[in-house]
C-alpha cells in the first residue's frame, strides 16, 4: 500500500470526494475546490457568511500555547482571505489520557487570547481525553464572519491582467516548524543568528492581517493562503480556480536569507513547501501601490510576483532564468522532513 502523507493532490482529491457534498443548496456561493480557502454562503438578507475548517496538528519542541495561537490564525486566515472579518470560531481540542489538565488548559486559554486579540468569540466545541489520541491535537477549528453581499471576494475571482503580489517569502510555515524541529541538528550548519530568525518566524504564520489590509486598500480581486503545496501549489490553485493561465517570475521575489539556508541545510525546495503566512494576492495594475503601502506601513514584506493573462496557453512560472509550464502540486516535501525529525 502507498504510504499518503499531507493533503491529496487536487485530481486524487477530487476523485476521492466525488460529488459526496449532501444535499445541494442554493444558497451556496462558494463550494469545495482547488484552492478555495473558505465556503460563501448567502444568507437571504443582504448579508453572505464565510466559513472554514482546519485541523492544527501539534509540532514537537513549539510550546502548547503557540499550538493554540496557530489554532485562532490559521482557521482565521482562511476566512480572511476572502475580504470577511473572522467573527466566531469554535474548535476541538483532544488529548491523550495522560495528558494533565494543565495542558489542556495551556491550550484553552492560549486559544481565548489569540481569539480576543482578533475579536473573535469562541461559540463552542468539545474537549476530552480519548485513548486513541497520541499527542494533544485540535482536531479541528471552524471559524466564521459575515459581511454585506457585495464586500467579499472569492480565491477565483482573479481578472484578466490583475498582478500578483506575495506577502513575506515562501516556506513560512515549514521553515518555522522544521527550524524549531531540527535545531539542535542545525547548530553550525546555518549561522547562529539566521537560525534564532527563522525559528521566530512561528509568529508569522498568519494572513489576517495582510489578507484584512489589503482588502480594505481596495482593487484586490482574490487572495489565497499558500498552505499545502507552498507558493507554486498556490498559483496553481488560483489560476485553476479562475480558470485563467497565469506566469510568476520567482526570480524577481528573493528567498530570505534564513529561510533560504534552511532549505540548504534540510534539502527542500521553499517554493514547494507548506507556507502558511505567505498571502498571494490578485491585485487591479492600479491599486497595487495602494495594496503596498498598506502593506509596507504595517511592516509586512512584499513583492511584485506576476500576472494573470487570459491571452496565455498555459500556466508558467520562471525559476533561474528558465520558464516552463507549473504542473499540478503532488506530496508536499515538508511532510516527509518533519516526519522523519520526530
Amino acid at each position: 500500500m502507498n504510504r499518503r502523507i499531507g493533503k491529496p493532490s487536487p485530481a486524487r482529491l477530487k476523485a476521492l470526494l466525488g460529488d459526496h457534498f449532501g444535499r445541494p443548496s442554493g444558497s451556496l456561493l462558494v463550494g469545495s475546490g482547488p484552492g478555495l480557502d473558505a465556503a460563501v454562503l448567502d444568507l437571504g438578507d443582504g448579508r453572505v457568511m464565510a466559513v472554514a475548517e482546519d485541523p492544527i496538528f501539534p509540532a514537537p519542541k513549539l510550546p502548547l500555547d503557540l499550538m493554540g495561537w496557530f489554532t485562532v490564525h490559521i482557521g482565521a486566515s482562511d476566512v480572511a482571505v476572502t475580504g470577511i472579518k473572522p467573527e466566531f470560531m469554535s474548535y476541538t481540542l483532544l488529548l491523550p489520557p495522560e495528558s494533565p489538565e494543565s495542558e489542556a488548559r495551556t491550550v484553552i486559554e492560549a486559544v481565548s487570547k489569540a481569539a480576543f486579540e482578533l475579536d473573535i468569540t469562541i461559540v463552542g466545541g468539545h474537549t476530552g481525553w480519548y485513548s486513541t489520541v497520541v499527542v494533544p491535537i485540535v482536531g479541528g477549528v471552524t471559524v466564521w464572519g459575515f459581511a454585506p453581499r457585495d464586500r467579499w471576494i472569492s480565491p477565483g475571482g482573479a481578472l484578466d491582467g490583475d498582478v500578483i503580489l506575495i506577502t513575506k517569502g515562501p516556506a513560512i510555515e515549514a521553515a518555522a516548524l522544521l527550524a524549531v524541529l531540527y535545531r539542535d541538528k542545525l547548530i553550525g550548519k546555518m549561522p547562529a543568528e539566521l537560525l534564532e530568525k527563522v525559528c521566530q518566524r512561528t509568529t508569522e504564520i498568519t494572513v489576517v492581517q495582510d489578507a484584512l489590509l489589503a482588502f480594505a486598500a481596495g482593487g484586490v480581486h482574490a487572495m489565497h493562503d499558500a498552505t499545502e503545496g507552498g507558493v507554486l501549489g498556490g498559483l496553481w490553485e488560483m489560476s485553476h480556480a479562475a480558470g485563467m493561465p497565469l506566469h510568476a517570475d520567482m526570480d524577481a521575489v528573493p528567498v530570505p536569507e534564513d529561510i533560504r539556508r534552511l532549505a540548504e541545510a534540510l534539502g527542500f525546495d521553499p517554493w514547494q513547501a507548506i507556507s502558511e503566512g505567505t498571502l498571494l494576492a490578485a491585485v487591479d495594475p492600479a491599486a497595487v501601490d495602494k495594496v503596498r503601502t498598506a502593506w509596507n506601513s504595517a511592516g509586512i514584506t512584499n513583492h511584485i510576483l506576476g500576472r494573470f493573462d487570459a491571452s496565455a496557453s498555459e500556466l508558467t512560472v520562471t525559476r533561474e532564468g528558465r520558464t516552463l509550464p507549473l504542473e499540478e502540486p503532488q506530496v508536499d516535501p515538508f511532510w516527509e522532513i518533519f516526519f522523519a525529525g520526530l
